[in-house]
């Protein structure tokens, strides 16, 4: 490998090649290869049994990959002690030590961890409205949330893990939280967002990965994603109808009451925009595809 090469892997700050996990006959992760940029906010999709909390836990180095390497800003991920240096996590289902409280609890997750931001810690507690007295066995799952939130955001990690940060949180805290998110792009680091919140995915995202049966289906930018999809259209037309039938890049046509027509384009609209100029066409909507309407047709479930 050249110099140029081995300098250019250690500056991602998160990178897999080959990652495989399995668990007996069970391929839970496979040879997924990926680099995350530093400084970019990286989403990771997938459904349930995708294969995500697989692949969290490899990149925390909590258990050994089958196949594969993960490193973290050029450290292997299994060499704990150097690699969690670099990041700091908010798991999907927090748990704190019960007879702590939440100030004891922000306190000793600043003595182990990365470098904290004092002030900004502060502010968050405020933002958060985040009660510091109550002790942990006494916080609902959203106040939970709350603390790894902050404890986490006021690091100053280069790396941030996100695994569901969002569970339990009502929509006022994940205004915060995207705020935060948005906050932590500023200041150059990099965020790792497992999310299910698909909205907030495309609020927040530089690029997506999505995974599907442990394996990865696509990576790129939203914007990105969006052209590789499907631009929906629907029109309405005063006397001849438009001639749609076997024109390229156009499918699943439908013909609605009142002299409507709707239909996809795949690719370039252009052919499908001729056809439709041939006629007296009296009215024309269309929209690119969200981020879950994306998503959902790598599984089929959308028509």
């Amino acid at each position: 490998m050249s110099s140029a090469s081995a300098r250019a892997k250690s500056d991602d700050a998160l990178r897999t090649e080959g990652l495989t996990k399995r668990f007996g006959s069970i391929v839970a992760v496979g040879d997924l290869s990926l680099a995350v940029l530093p400084g970019e906010v990286f989403g990771f999709l997938g459904p349930n049994g995708a294969g995500k909390s697989t692949t969290i836990r490899l990149l925390l180095g909590l258990i050994r990959p089958t196949a594969g390497t993960v490193t973290i800003f050029g450290h292997p991920a299994d060499d704990v002690r150097i690699a969690h240096r670099h990041l700091a996590y908010v798991p999907a289902d927090v748990a704190l030590w019960p007879t702590m409280t939440g100030a004891e609890i922000l306190e000793l997750s600043a003595n182990i961890g990365p470098e904290i931001d004092a002030e900004y810690r502060a502010e968050l507690v405020q933002r958060f409205a985040l009660d510091l007295d109550q002790k942990g066995k006494t916080y609902s799952s959203g106040n939970r949330q709350k603390v790894a939130i902050v404890a986490a955001f006021a690091t100053r990690a280069p790396l941030l893990v996100l695994d569901e940060p969002t569970s339990g949180l009502d929509p006022l805290m994940e205004r915060e939280f995207r705020r935060c998110v948005i906050e932590a792009r500023e200041r150059g680091q990099t965020v790792f967002l497992s999310s299910h919140q698909l909205a907030e995915v495309e609020a927040l995202c530089d690029r997506v990965a999505i995974l599907r049966n442990g394996r990865l289906v696509e990576i790129d930018s939203i914007a990105e994603l969006r052209r590789l999809r499907r631009t929906f259209i629907e029109v309405t037309y005063r006397d001849a109808e438009p001639q749609l039938t076997g024109v390229p890049n156009v499918s699943n046509l439908e013909r609605l009451d009142g002299k409507r027509l709707r239909f996809n384009v795949s690719g370039s609209p252009a052919l499908a925009l001729r056809a439709l100029a041939a006629v007296d066409i009296t009215a024309i909507a269309m929209h690119e595809p969200t981020l879950e309407e994306i998503f959902l047709d790598y599984y089929g479930k959308t028509s």
